[in-house]
C-alpha cells in the first residue's frame, strides 16, 4: 500500500503577488492528480501537526521561538528576501513535517511501504538555525530524526535543481544519514555546496546539463555510496525544478529523467530497505511540468 498526504493548511502558507511559490501549485497538482486518477490507488490521508518538540530536534529552539513569535495576523512579513510568513504559515509548514513524520512511521511499521507527501511551502534550504529561500522548517530533515530512532541507516536523496543546502548542514556530521544531492551550480543557494565528507555526496552539474549528465551522476556518484552505506530507509527530496520547462533553472531535465530516478530509487529501496520509502514535494515552478512529473513520480512509487 502507498499514501498520499496532503493537506489544505498548506495552501493558507500565503506569498507575495507573483511568486514562484504560490498556493496555486498545490491545489492545482492535487487538481491534477485527483482527475488523472491515481489518487484512487493510493490511500489518501492528512498529516498531523508536527509537534514543536520534534521540529527541535533537527532546528535550534531559538528559530522556532522566534518563527512563533512572528505569525502575523493580517498581511505578510519577510523571513528573508526570498521568503514570506503569513498567519496560515506556521500551520502550513508544521503539516509538512508532519507529512513527512507520517510518512516515516507508516513506512517503518509496514502500514504503508511507500509515500509521497504533496505538501508546501519546501524545506531543503532551512538550516537549523535559520530559515530561507522558500523554506521555513526542513521537512524532511524532521522525518529523517524521527526515523533516527527505530533505524540505524537512512539515505536522503534530493534531485531538486537547487542544492539541499540545510539537509547538508543539519547532517553533515551524523554518519548515520547518508545525504546525496545533485544540482545546479553555482546557483542558489551557495551554501554547503563544497562540503566533503563521507556521508555528504554532493555533485554539482553546470547549467544545460541534461539526462546525459545527470543519470550518469546518480549512476556513478550516488549509486557507490548506496552500496557502501546500505540504507534501511529512503527520504526523496523531489523537486521537479530540474525541468527544462522551469522559470528559476537552466537545467535540462525531461519527463522521462524523473520517472527513471524514481524507478532507480525504487529499486534500490526494494533491494537494501524492503522498498521503505517517503518521498517529499520540494521546488517545481512550472504548473504543467510539476504536474507531469509529479504524476510520473507517483505512479512510479505506487
Amino acid at each position: 500500500m502507498a499514501l498520499y498526504l496532503t493537506h489544505s493548511d498548506c495552501e493558507e502558507h500565503a506569498t507575495p503577488a507573483g511568486h514562484p511559490e504560490s498556493p496555486a501549485r498545490l491545489a492545482v497538482l492535487n487538481e491534477h492528480l485527483n482527475q488523472c486518477g491515481l489518487l484512487d490507488d493510493v490511500v489518501c490521508r492528512s498529516p498531523s501537526l508536527a509537534p514543536f518538540d520534534a521540529i527541535a530536534k533537527v532546528h535550534n529552539q531559538a528559530l522556532i521561538d522566534l518563527l512563533i513569535s512572528a505569525v502575523p495576523v493580517t498581511g505578510m512579513v519577510r523571513i528573508d528576501a526570498d521568503t514570506s510568513f503569513s498567519p496560515g504559515s506556521l500551520d502550513a509548514v508544521r503539516r509538512c513535517a508532519g507529512a513527512v513524520c507520517d510518512g516515516v512511521a507508516a513506512s517503518l511499521s509496514g502500514e504503508a511501504t511507500r509515500a509521497f507527501c504533496g505538501v508546501r511551502p519546501p524545506g531543503h534550504h532551512a538550516e537549523s538555525s535559520g530559515s530561507m529561500g522558500f523554506c521555513i522548517f526542513n521537512s524532511i530533515a524532521v522525518g529523517a530524526a524521527l526515523a533516527l530512532e527505530t533505524v540505524e541507516r537512512i539515505a536522503i536523496l534530493d534531485f531538486d535543481a537547487h542544492h539541499g543546502n540545510g539537509t547538508v548542514e543539519i547532517f553533515q556530521d551524523d554518519p548515520r544519514v547518508l545525504v546525496c544531492s545533485t544540482f545546479q551550480y553555482p546557483f542558489y543557494p551557495y551554501r554547503y555546496q563544497d562540503v566533503e565528507r563521507p556521508n555528504i555526496v554532493n555533485v554539482p552539474m553546470s547549467a544545460g546539463s541534461g539526462s546525459e549528465v545527470f543519470r550518469k551522476a546518480v549512476v556513478e556518484s550516488w549509486q557507490p555510496a548506496i552500496e557502501a552505506h546500505r540504507p534501511e530507509l529512503f527520504l526523496i527530496s523531489a523537486g521537479f525544478d530540474a525541468h527544462e520547462a522551469d522559470p528559476l533553472t537552466q537545467l535540462a531535465f525531461d519527463d522521462d529523467d524523473f520517472r527513471w530516478v524514481t524507478q532507480t530509487i525504487v529499486d534500490w529501496a526494494d533491494h537494501y530497505a524492503e522498498g521503505r520509502l517517503v518521498s517529499v514535494l520540494e521546488g517545481g515552478y512550472d504548473l504543467d511540468a510539476l504536474c507531469r512529473c509529479s504524476e510520473i513520480h507517483l505512479g512510479t512509487l505506487i
